[in-house]
């Protein structure tokens, strides 16, 4: 969180200390940290948390719920959420933030370090809190249980190509846009302003909902001036946050920098405050500050005039005594006088703008200036003018202001734009002409955002302008499908910003190779239907094999995903010679698989005698092996044969041992060959999702098995003798829509002698070596199913 571009390290001695210029303030649910005047340097503002220093920049400002303010006199103020990053938490009711604030300039002089440390106790909450702040947006909202909010991911944001489908974590489903953390009693949600705005739809398969939405004021249509105050209208109730239609206000408070008014204090600074049928209202009086500003700046009284009311507003609704706090910071900057000048115009017409909106200036509006041209050769005309203004300031006085305008109209040269593809990605090159990169740019439909230009991975250098946009990205239109390749087209357009005329347009269409039909050993088979531009109205989610009855396992408005069985949908099966051919359809489009009858591999392998007789003693004897389920990752206590089955959310971690028991040589191991997961009891029965294969973890597992180390301690005397690991919580799906209500896990295990591997698992966990004979316990089974 700097106040200005660029950061570097230096080297000097820094010496960590307070400072009596610098307060901090708890205000409700933020807390604010007046840090004083700068004195010209550079603030740098980084958290603390465990002993480690972050340094916040400007994305994790709006990530983890801080903002700054610096006034025109360099008067630096930072606010942050009660609920920040670096906050540490006490049962939702007490709240330590420190923080390390850097000033630095040149090298010359020494950086000052200062920490401030901050406790506030906030126990006022309401069900639902919304803060709006100049970067970010953040919703709290109180937790029925301890354990809600846990949502599976919606599988429609990318095309899955396994047949076994699992849950997935909803961090995953926000990325970097949004911040979500779970505290004692309370759910945080914070976006940046920035951010594009997000939808969720509900799924059948969905075990909670989150009701969280945040709105936040912009100024456009919100703030209006007259010659003596500034006014500020806000909604009574903002439609997106009510979800009954008998809302009622029942407090409304208003401030200053994160600070409440007080009656008496509202009435001294001549503000008002009136709440309508549908606004609320306030009428600031900018005339006191704004004469104080021109007095601090003596000589230069005319730069901008800053200011951050705040609104706090608590409603209920209906009878569900639920309450919101909504709590608005709303910075305000008021142009002040100032001249335009031009310097590479686009006309042969100066246009010079004299401007006053405040402050009492006495002028015309505006002065519209043609100014004398002469060429000057090399493809340029240079127009010049010289003008000197006379104002009259009220409590500042009279002042004069001269300007001396010279712009360069260069002849017209146009943007340029190329293109080329390789298997996955479109590149577009832009070539600026005259004028630079005067001009808005839009992919298919979408104009080019910060966001989505980050997305893209554009790159810019003063002259050229790039994006790298995969050819799946939903701005990239699909024309055609034809046997495993997509032909697509990119859309691209510069606009100009002022008249929204199109400067130039370009389309870039490439042919790109893509497996959209996969046959597995199995006889499952996957297939994705694409919907093309031609058939504009297709709704992907109501395709259907050629039994009506088998829809897409999942879909979107672009893809739709089809699972299925070589045996069932209707899929027809023809003997072919040596082969046997599978062929299903999705409206026109054919789905053909192969599979080979009879075939022959040459295999080879090479002996190795002996290098020595095994250690193994003689002896005979039965092996015990138990599989537990323990309650967290600590290992330290396990549930018990009467828990079964175990009720668990998805994407919530178990935790797994395996024990050799009884035995009690150090050197005999425990190793874990195969471990899977299956909707039914019996281990061989199908659907079948592997975790651990060959003593490895599943490559194509997009949640693979975790494994954990295993030390001694009170219970274990052999840490050979026992292996754990973790596994994610998932569920195999019945049909289209139904989940199977339970799981069963079982693993093959094999006994080694430390001394002298044979091979196979028996060399150490994650071996892919050639499989030897080896001692097995055989299958281990543990049910974990919901009631």
């Amino acid at each position: 969180l700097s106040c200005e571009m660029g950061h570097g390290f230096r080297l000097g001695y820094v010496v960590l200390h307070l400072s009596a210029d610098i307060h901090s303030k708890c205000l409700g649910n933020i807390m604010r940290v007046d840090v004083g005047p700068l004195k010209g340097k550079i603030l740098e503002v980084s958290g603390v948390i465990n002993n480690s220093v972050i340094l916040v920049t400007p994305r994790l400002a709006s990530y983890c719920g801080f903002s700054m303010k610096i006034d025109p006199l360099g008067d630096a103020i930072v606010y942050a959420s009660l609920q920040n990053c670096f906050a540490l938490n006490v049962e939702d009711k007490v709240f330590k933030t420190v923080l390390n604030l850097r000033l630095y300039g040149n090298q010359m002089v020494e950086d000052e370090l200062y920490q401030v440390a901050e406790t506030c106790y906030y126990t006022d909450w309401a069900a639902r809190e919304i803060i709006c702040d100049r970067n970010y947006m953040e919703g709290l909202c109180k937790r029925a249980a301890p354990d809600d909010y846990i949502l599976p991911k919606s599988p429609l944001s990318k095309v899955n190509k396994r047949p076994i489908d699992k849950g997935f974590k909803i961090t995953k489903v926000v990325g970097q846009v949004m911040k979500i953390a779970n505290t004692p009693t309370r759910l945080t949600l914070r976006s940046s302003k920035t951010a594009p705005e997000r939808t969720s739809s509900k799924r059948k398969w969905q075990m909670t909902q989150i009701d969280a939405a945040a709105a936040c004021p912009i100024q456009q249509g919100s703030i209006y001036f007259t010659p003596y105050t500034i006014i500020w209208f806000l909604p009574k109730f903002i439609e997106p946050l009510i979800s009954t239609n008998q809302p009622r206000l029942l407090e409304v408070f208003v401030g200053i920098d994160g600070h409440r008014l007080r009656s008496a204090e509202i009435a001294a600074r001549g503000y008002a405050i009136t709440v309508t049928d549908l606004h609320i209202i306030v009428h600031i009086l900018w005339g006191p500050s704004c004469r104080n500003f021109i007095e601090k700046l003596d000589d230069q009284p005319f730069k901008t005039y800053t200011i951050e009311p705040m609104l706090e507003l608590l409603w209920t609704e209906g009878t569900t005594l639920e309450n919101t706090r909504y709590k608005v910071l709303f910075p305000i900057t008021i142009p002040v006088p100032q001249i335009v000048d031009s310097k590479f115009c686009t006309c042969a017409i100066h246009h010079v703008i004299y401007t006053h909106l405040l402050c009492k200036i006495t002028s015309t509006p505006g002065v519209a200036l043609h100014g004398p041209s002469r060429p000057r050769g090399n493809g340029y005309t240079v127009y010049s003018l010289h003008m000197t203004f006379g104002l009259m300031a009220a409590l500042a006085g009279p002042f004069s202001f001269t300007a001396r305008l010279e712009a360069q109209l260069l002849d017209k040269v146009f943007s340029r734009l190329s293109g080329s593809c390789d298997h996955a990605n479109f590149y577009v090159l832009v070539k600026y002409g005259t004028h630079g990169a005067q001009f808005q740019t839009l992919l298919g439909k979408r104009t080019l955002s910060p966001d989505l230009a980050q997305q893209y991975n554009a790159r810019e250098n003063g002259t050229h302008f790039s994006v790298t946009v995969p050819f799946s990205a939903p701005d990239v239109v699909f024309e055609a499908v034809q046997g495993s390749s997509i032909r697509s087209r990119l859309d691209v357009t510069l606009r100009n910003p002022q008249t929204g005329r199109h400067v130039k347009d370009f389309a870039l269409t490439c042919q790109f190779y893509s497996t959209l039909t996969e046959c597995f050993p199995n006889g499952t088979i996957t297939t994705v239907a694409v919907k093309v531009e031609s058939v504009p109205s297709l709704n992907p989610g109501q395709l259907t094999l050629r039994d009506p009855n088998c829809g897409p396992r999942f879909s979107d408005d672009r893809f739709a995903y089809f699972v299925f069985t070589a045996n069932s949908c209707g899929t027809k099966r023809k003997f072919l010679p040596n082969v046997m051919r599978y062929e299903n359809e999705i409206s026109l489009l054919k789905v053909i698989c192969y599979y080979v009858v009879n075939t022959t591999y040459a295999l080879t392998f090479h002996t190795r005698a002996r290098r020595s007789q095994p250690y193994a003693e003689a002896a005979k004897g039965k092996l015990q092996i138990a599989m537990r389920l323990a309650l967290d990752d600590t290992y330290s206590a396990f549930h018990q044969d009467e828990d079964y089955p175990l009720t668990k959310f998805l994407q919530e971690p178990l935790y797994f041992e395996v024990e050799l028991m009884t035995l009690t040589n150090p050197h005999v191991s425990l190793e874990l060959e195969n471990c899977w997961a299956t909707a039914d009891k019996d281990g061989t029965s199908q659907p079948r999702w592997n975790l651990i294969i060959n003593g490895c973890v599943n490559p194509v597992d997009p949640h693979q098995v975790v494994f954990h180390s295993v030390w001694v301690d009170a219970r274990v005397k052999y840490p050979s003798h026992h292996k754990r690991f973790e596994v994610r919580t998932f569920s195999f799906m019945k049909d289209q829509d139904t989940m199977s209500p339970q799981m069963f896990v079982h693993c093959d295990v094999v006994i080694c002698d430390s001394r002298n591997p044979q091979g196979g698992v028996c060399n150490g966990q994650c071996s892919n070596q050639m499989k030897v004979n080896h001692v097995s316990s055989g299958l281990i089974r543990k049910i974990i199913h919901p009631e």
